[in-house]
């Protein structure tokens, strides 16, 4: 998008956690969103902005509107979208039965074509515009994922699953992985704002082989991410336990190859060791906190904050399709739900900096996105908080945090009104 525009609405967003820092929290209850050439020109006061304006900037007024920056998922499964809600028991169980025969057919790249749009759709409508997403196996996967991204010049960040030790029909080798995931890279990375993540499925996926070749592949190339699972499962751990009995725990697989480091991301973390957890502070280690997906397996109850006092960053994932919603306002939700049970209480400002500002932290990317502070990319979504009649009789009045804490709990993709990219509309509920 090129010229001059503003949106009008009450803005919200964070510059850290609201809990631990009163100021990391920006609210401008009438507000004045200017965008120019796709990046933040300046948010404030409409009054204030306002003055000195050329009269033929286009304004759009958006009344009992709140306007924020676009959520960040930190870990979502592309191959998994139409098997949400499969019942299975829990973790390696839920894989053989319906992971894995979904994944499958993503060996067909008009398959993989016809998924990529639907999958990036989801997303854009529940708010949703930068994301940490799994392929399959199969490097068409990830060529079809990138290629509908790169079509909504959406932020995203992906990778192929190397899987040497996994089942019939999604086993790579270690030089076919390595093959296979250097082409990606060298085909994607760096188009439009797509970024490479370096993808080992889980320990138990992969040899110490190709473990060991991840690693050379991310030191040799700097600016790729990796992600992968982490202690998510008790039988899982075990298995890992035994299947490399030289590592000190479940993060010392990884550590052994060259795999913790500042652009890590491990997804879950619930059963992790003081040891470990101190090891991916000091390394600058991220983790996705997936409670929706936590919950519905049985796998446990995140510790957010013994986790954050060790100085790892932690951002919302959606974990679909173990996850039960693409909504990060559901999963933020579900994030409360969990710290009740943990005798903790998710402030809804903290949920809010989770699903947003702290995935662009923990991802290295908030220079670039997160916030409306001048020269960041204007990704935004504009929520309508009297979507459906519970929440308009909800949220009409009351302090912001009882406002959001409404969102959180009563809302769905249905309070997403519209999701913008670099000041583009690319989602809108309303025709």
């Amino acid at each position: 998008m090129t010229g001059l525009r503003g949106w009008r609405a009450e803005l919200v967003w964070t510059l850290g956690d609201p809990t631990a820092d009163e100021e990391a929290l920006r609210h401008v209850p009438d507000g004045l969103l200017l965008v120019e050439d796709g990046r933040v020109v300046a948010a404030g006061p409409c009054g204030e902005l306002s003055q000195g304006l050329p009269p033929d900037v286009p304004i759009e007024t958006l009344p009992g509107r709140i306007i924020t920056p676009g959520f960040v998922d930190a870990h979502v499964h592309f191959p998994q979208l139409d098997m949400m809600a499969s019942p299975g028991g829990a973790l390696l169980d839920w894989l053989e039965r319906y992971t894995f025969p979904a994944e499958r057919a993503f060996a067909d790249p008009a398959h993989c074509k016809d998924a990529a749009g639907r999958f990036v759709g989801s997303l854009l409508a529940n708010g949703t515009t930068t994301a940490m997403v799994y392929g399959s196996v199969h490097k068409s996967s990830v060529d079809a994922l990138f290629e509908e991204a790169l079509r909504q010049d959406m932020r995203l960040i992906a990778g192929k699953c190397l899987m040497d030790r996994g089942p019939e029909g999604l086993r790579d080798s270690v030089e076919g992985g390595a093959e296979e995931t250097v082409a990606l890279i060298r085909a994607w990375r760096g188009r439009g704002r797509l970024g490479y993540a370096v993808t080992p499925r889980f320990a138990l996926g992969s040899s110490p082989e190709q473990l060991a070749m991840a690693g050379r592949i991310l030191a040799e190339h700097p600016d790729t991410w990796m992600q992968t699972h982490l202690s998510e499962n008790l039988a899982e751990i075990e298995a890992t336990r035994a299947a490399f009995p030289e590592a000190a725990d479940y993060l010392d697989v990884y550590d052994r190859f060259g795999l913790v480091g500042p652009r890590s991301m491990f997804a879950h973390a619930i059963h992790v060791e003081d040891r470990a957890l101190g090891r991916m502070g000091e390394a600058g280690c991220a983790c996705a906190f997936c409670p929706t997906s936590n919950l519905f397996l049985g796998s446990g109850l995140f510790d957010l904050e013994r986790t954050r006092a060790h100085g790892v960053k932690v951002a919302l994932g959606s974990d679909v399709g173990a996850g039960t919603r693409y909504s990060l306002l559901t999963t933020a939700a579900e994030a409360w739900k969990v710290g009740q049970l943990k005798g903790t209480r998710l402030d809804p400002l903290t949920g809010l900096y989770l699903a947003g500002r702290a995935g662009a932290e923990a991802l290295g990317l908030a220079d670039r996105i997160g916030a409306f502070e001048p020269g960041l990319e204007a990704d935004f979504v504009v929520l309508d908080p009297a979507a459906t009649p519970a929440l308009a009789r909800r949220t009409g009045a009351g302090s912001l945090a009882e406002r959001l804490f409404a969102l959180m709990v009563l809302g769905d993709e249905r309070v997403v009104e519209r999701t913008y990219l670099t000041g583009r509309l690319a989602h809108s509920r309303i025709p």
